[in-house]
């Protein structure tokens, strides 16, 4: 009998979509949750970020030692992160000094050295990654992973396309429905379809997409000063600009909500699907709960005509939070 070989770990995986009915009822339509908080990660940046890491790790030359980088204080570094470990590549991820202990610790605990430096993650992606050569190896690649979009390339290997369009997740949540198609998907940030409406929303203080569409043109924040820090892009990046207005507003629709309504949508989406989220994942949920969902989406439509939409929410996140943290959401803002 010959010998089994497994085949390598992928660093992501198909997450589940399922019908919720409490936040049905809350939004008046039918809404499925695209279970994205499932992944190695908790969020769907392992998807791009681990399909582009694991094509790196398997074009490395055989004297090569491969060394990843990422700059970024939230979703993004634990993506990185876990898909390193699952490679069994060394990784550092640069932080922003705005990035909370709580994370931090986080990230260390995985076993990745961590550099704290900046204001934000941008400031991380012009610094030279601390890579020390492998006392085997006599050569050492450094690869730089993105948060949000590959630049193109760093010193000597260019990076792997990343394939993480929130149109390929919305293709992939329409094909699970089973509710004849798929009306609409809200998640946070950039995205689009062909078909399906993307609603893309961020918090007053981090909406950096909101502002540029307002705008006409691609702006800068002066700052993050929303608590939901790992939605903090002071600039949106260009390939989701460029989507956007590929798209238009037909194709995408682009909103705010506070973080009060971004905190208790946490607080009560725990006690609805019994899921822990951060508050950047908040900001979608909050649209189920606030009715901006229904008043972006469902504008002109009779209450039986919404009741019959198909709406995916995708959960995304929930690395950033506990029970803790919840705790004193409810304290700070108060249950209405």
């Amino acid at each position: 009998m010959g010998s089994f070989s497994p085949e390598p770990p992928k660093p992501w995986v198909e997450t589940p979509l399922i019908f919720s009915p409490p936040v049905s009822r809350a939004a008046g339509c039918n809404i499925f949750l695209k279970l994205e908080n499932t992944q190695p990660s908790g969020s769907f940046k392992s998807r791009g970020i681990g399909n582009m890491m694991l094509t790196a790790s398997s074009t490395t030359l055989p004297d090569e030692q491969l060394h990843f980088y990422c700059s970024s204080g939230g979703n993004a570094g634990l993506a990185c992160a876990t898909t390193a470990i699952t490679l069994n590549r060394p990784a550092t991820i640069v932080v922003p000094t705005s990035t909370s202990e709580f994370m931090v610790t986080k990230l260390r605990e995985l076993g990745v050295e961590v550099i704290q430096t900046g204001a934000s993650w941008a400031r991380g992606r012009r610094l030279p990654a601390r890579v020390p050569p492998h006392p085997r190896r006599t050569a050492c690649a450094r690869v730089y992973v993105p948060p949000l979009r590959p630049p193109g390339h760093l010193g000597r290997r260019r990076h792997p396309r990343r394939r993480d369009r929130p149109g390929l997740l919305a293709l992939s949540a329409a094909a699970s429905s089973g509710r004849g198609g798929l009306d609409a998907v809200r998640l946070g940030g950039g995205g689009g379809g062909r078909t399906t409406r993307v609603l893309a929303m961020e918090t007053v203080g981090a909406e950096s997409l909101y502002a540029s569409v307002q705008a006409g043109e691609m702006v800068t924040l002066p700052g993050i000063t929303s608590i939901a820090t790992s939605l903090g892009a002071r600039r949106v990046s260009e390939k989701t600009w460029e989507w956007f207005q590929k798209v238009g507003p037909e194709g995408m629709v682009c909103s705010t909500v506070t973080d009060k309504e971004a905190a208790l949508a946490c607080v009560r989406f725990l006690d609805d699907a019994r899921i822990l989220i951060e508050v950047a994942c908040g900001a979608t949920i909050a649209t189920a709960y606030n009715g901006e969902l229904r008043r972006q989406l469902g504008k002109g439509l009779t209450d039986e005509e919404w009741a019959s939409r198909n709406v995916v929410l995708v959960v995304c996140g929930g690395s950033h939070t506990s029970a803790e943290i919840l705790a004193k959401y409810k304290a700070t803002y108060g249950m209405e």
